[in-house]
């Protein structure tokens, strides 16, 4: 055994008791703190795919998605659902519609609005059917179906009949037409199931507050009463006690009812504790101003969209809406200086809400265009009756408002699972 005193001058204790311990020459010294020690095959690691890099973040105060860009998206497919009769093409935009509120709708109670508004689409066409088979359509037709029984009516209501002869043709033309307004409820289900009511109040302008907050009260009233009736509809069926029928709905209905003015006393008291209502003064000319520019530019609005909705005023829709958008914009401007109400955390505009707007603003844009290059494809013929065809480059066009499934932030259920 060798005496600590025999070891060579200027060798280091640590090389010695490396020795002892048999550790290899050129080992980490004993006194090294593990934190100092490199992971092991930590050069080795691979790196982050682009998914991984990219991949859209659970949804949460600090990264939830503008309410705006939801209402911007349904707003393109809306418009896009109204440049076509197309049924295949229609039945595609809800399909994508439906599709991107399953992968990034919440558990809220207006995430579920969807359905109704589905279920409120089929009413449509149903009662667009029964319209035209009772009061005739203008379209004429040489495939008779069936006669109903006509009822004369009056002098005065001449060029207006009840009942008569019923065609295929105005049967398909009434189903398109329907589809059509379908198709428009359920693209703003879309945008009532994704967009958080409370979110976007915080990001509309100061002077659009008050009108804001009736029509988020308005939309959060349909859902709850919902949420309410499901409720006590299962706590009925769990009870045994039925929940069809009249006397049931009178039961269930009361409850609903008592739910409703509990919510909206409740609402009152919250914003008069805050001070709703309470304007600045300004003076007469600033208002009178903003009076000007806000008519004026909600007139151009309503110009400019009615121009993009005809089939021929495409041409001067767009410049009439940006005139009129401008307008509108600045006399909002001015008359934010009424309100003296504070923002807190306003909502961010970031790259994905660029992304989900500008998916529905290609769809309503791409499609417009394939309008003027395919009407037929775009709008089948009813006379002579043919079977509608899929137009490939639009249907191509529609899939871009796919986008949001994959960008949009998960919602926090389908990020833990």
């Amino acid at each position: 055994m060798t005496h600590p005193a025999s070891r060579p001058t200027g060798a280091p204790a640590s090389a010695s008791a490396g020795a002892r311990t048999g550790a290899p020459t050129g080992a980490a010294p004993v006194d090294v703190p593990p934190a100092r020690r490199s992971a092991p095959g930590a050069a080795d690691s691979p790196r982050r795919s682009a998914y991984e890099r990219f991949r859209p973040p659970q949804a949460g105060r600090a990264t939830a998605l503008h309410a705006g860009a939801w209402w911007l998206w349904a707003l393109g497919l809306a418009t896009a659902a109204s440049r076509t009769t197309n049924p295949l093409v229609l039945g595609l935009i809800v399909g994508v519609a439906g599709f991107v509120v399953a992968a990034r709708r919440t558990d809220a109670p207006w995430a579920r609005s969807y359905g109704a508004f589905l279920k409120l689409g089929l009413v449509v066409i149903g009662l667009r059917l029964l319209f035209s088979m009772l009061l005739g359509s203008a379209i004429p037709g040489s495939h008779t179906l069936f006669v109903l029984p006509e009822v004369p009516l009056p002098a005065w209501a001449q060029g207006i009949r009840f009942g008569g002869r019923v065609t295929a043709e105005q049967l398909v033309f009434a189903f398109y037409d329907g589809a059509k307004l379908a198709a428009l409820l359920v693209c703003v289900g879309a945008a009532n199931a994704l967009a958080n009511p409370a979110r976007l109040l915080k990001s509309l302008p100061a002077a659009l507050y008050e009108a804001g907050v009736a029509a988020v009260v308005a939309m959060t009233f349909a859902p709850n009463m919902v949420a309410d009736v499901v409720r006590l509809r299962t706590a009925r069926r769990l009870r045994g006690r039925p929940t069809g029928g009249i006397r049931a709905v009178l039961q269930i209905g009361l409850p609903v009812l008592e739910g409703a003015l509990e919510r909206s006393v409740a609402v009152a008291a919250s914003m008069d504790a805050r001070g709703y209502g309470r304007t600045a003064q300004v003076p007469p000319a600033v208002r009178r101003t903003t009076t000007v520019l806000t008519l004026g530019g909600l007139l151009g609005m309503c110009a400019g969209t009615y121009g993009l909705l005809a089939a021929q005023g495409a041409a001067y829709g767009l410049p009439v809406l940006g005139i009129g958008a401008a307008l509108a914009l600045a006399g909002l401007r001015l008359g934010g200086r009424r309100s003296v109400r504070t923002r807190y955390r306003p909502d961010r505009w970031g790259v994905r809400a660029w992304l989900v707007a500008g998916s529905g603003a290609a769809v309503a844009g791409l499609l417009i265009h394939a309008g003027r290059f395919d009407p037929a494809g775009l709008h089948p013929g009813v006379v002579p009756l043919v079977a509608p065809s899929l137009p490939l480059w639009p249907a191509a066009t529609v899939l871009i408002g796919l986008l949001p499934a994959f960008v949009a932030p998960v919602p926090p259920k389908e990020a833990s699972q």
